[in-house]
C-alpha cells in the first residue's frame, strides 16, 4: 500500500515540474529564436525481478512476473533545436539563420550562442543584442557599424554604404543537444572548441520565430493536468486505506 502511495506522489510531482516546463515554453511562444523543452516520463526505481509461485500443489516452478515500478520522475531536459518560421519585420538590423549555427555574442560571463537575432545599433554604433550584448565578427571582436544603410548578405557579410565592414560570426556545432547548455535569455553556452563555421543562409530583415506549437503545447498541458489530478485521486485513495487498515489493526489488537 506504502508503494502505491510512493508512486502516486512521485507522479504528482513529476507532473507538477512538466507543467513548469510546458509553461515556460508556451510564454515563449513569442520570442524570436526561442527553442522548446521536451520532457518526458521515466521510472524512477524498480524492484528486482518478481516471481510468482502459482499453484504449488500442481507446478513447483516459480512463474517470472516482471518488474515491479517504485514511482516515475522527470527524465532529462532536452532542446529542440528543430527550424522555427521565419517573420519578415523589413528592419535592417533583424537577421535570422535559415539551417544550423548561431549569432556568437559577448557577455560579461564570457562568449555566448544565440538563434535570436533581434540587433540595434548602440550609442558607439556597436551592432548588439536586445539586451545590449556585443554581437561578433568571424575574427571574434565586437562589429562597429558606420553610419549609412547596412545590408547583410547570405554568407553574413556586412556592409555599410557598399563597404564591407565585417562578418557575422556563425557558430555551428555537430550536435547542439549534447554541446550547448540553456542559459537565460535566449542563449547558450558550450566550449569553445566545438564551433566551426558551418554552411548556413542569414535573412536580413527577417526573424526566426519560436519554434514552439501552440495548439500541441496547450494538449500536453491539458494531458499534464489530468495527470496530475489522477495521481492526486490516487494519493487521496491510499491514504484512505491506510486509515482503515490501521483502525482495522487496531481493533484486532
Amino acid at each position: 500500500m506504502i508503494k502505491g502511495m510512493y508512486s502516486a506522489v512521485s507522479a504528482m510531482i513529476m507532473n507538477a515540474a512538466r507543467q513548469q516546463i510546458l509553461a515556460h515554453n508556451v510564454a515563449n511562444i513569442e520570442t524570436p529564436g526561442f527553442k522548446q523543452i521536451l520532457t518526458n516520463a521515466q521510472d524512477w526505481a524498480q524492484t528486482p525481478v518478481l516471481y510468482s509461485p502459482g499453484n504449488l500443489l500442481q507446478n513447483q516452478r516459480l512463474s517470472y512476473v516482471g518488474l515491479l515500478g517504485l514511482g516515475t520522475e522527470l527524465g532529462p531536459q532536452v532542446t529542440d533545436f528543430t527550424q522555427g518560421g521565419l517573420q519578415l519585420t523589413q528592419n535592417p538590423l533583424d537577421l535570422a539563420i535559415e539551417g544550423e549555427g548561431f549569432f556568437r555574442v559577448r557577455t560579461p560571463e564570457g562568449d555566448r550562442y544565440t538563434r535570436d537575432g533581434r540587433f540595434l545599433r548602440d550609442a558607439q554604433n556597436n551592432l548588439v543584442t536586445v539586451d545590449g550584448y556585443f554581437v561578433l565578427s568571424d575574427g571574434g571582436q565586437p562589429i562597429r557599424l558606420p553610419d549609412g544603410q547596412v545590408m547583410v548578405l547570405p554568407d553574413g557579410t556586412i556592409q555599410v554604404n557598399g563597404a564591407q565592414v565585417a562578418r557575422l560570426g556563425l557558430a555551428r556545432f555537430e550536435d547542439p543537444r549534447a554541446e550547448l547548455q540553456r542559459e537565460e535569455g535566449n542563449l547558450y553556452s558550450g566550449p569553445a572548441a566545438s564551433t566551426q563555421q558551418g554552411p548556413v543562409r542569414v535573412v536580413q530583415g527577417a526573424l526566426e520565430m519560436s519554434n514552439a506549437n501552440p495548439t500541441q503545447l496547450m494538449t500536453q498541458l491539458v494531458e499534464v493536468g489530468r495527470a496530475y489530478e489522477a495521481a492526486l485521486k490516487m494519493v487521496q485513495n491510499q491514504d484512505e486505506l491506510l486509515g482503515k487498515t490501521i483502525a482495522s489493526l487496531g481493533r484486532i489488537g
